[in-house]
């Protein structure tokens, strides 16, 4: 069981690095996910992203507090907006509205979280 956790822990972790490159795809949740199976299989891996120096902060407040910083909310609201108006570009209609809805509930979702 170890390893299963070990290896959906690493999968985590390369989720949430293709998510700090491409902008239509999230960080931390995968971090999170990725904490929570490291807890299990590897708690040395659980600390490095705990203590990392830009990602931990934002895991620990989550998992600490249920928070998310100001900054945070604001910069995924802009991206999922920014994603909105992608679509609208480049697919248009009926596909901009389903961007539309995962904004409005994600994007409200998260603005009503702690800080």
């Amino acid at each position: 069981m170890r390893a299963l956790y070990a290896g959906l822990g690493l999968l985590s972790v390369a989720l949430g690095a293709v998510g700090a490159v491409l902008p239509i795809m999230p960080t931390v949740p995968f971090l999170l996910l990725a904490v929570y199976f490291f807890a299990r299989s590897n708690p040395e891996w659980e600390r490095k992203i705990l203590d990392h120096p830009h990602w931990g902060p934002q895991v620990r407040d989550w998992r600490e507090r249920r928070a998310i910083s100001r900054k945070a909310k604001v910069l995924a609201i802009l991206a999922m907006a920014a994603g909105t108006v992608f679509t609208w570009y480049t697919l248009g209609a009926p596909w901009y509205y389903v961007s539309i809805a995962v904004l409005v509930i994600a994007g409200g979702w998260i603005a009503t979280r702690n800080e």
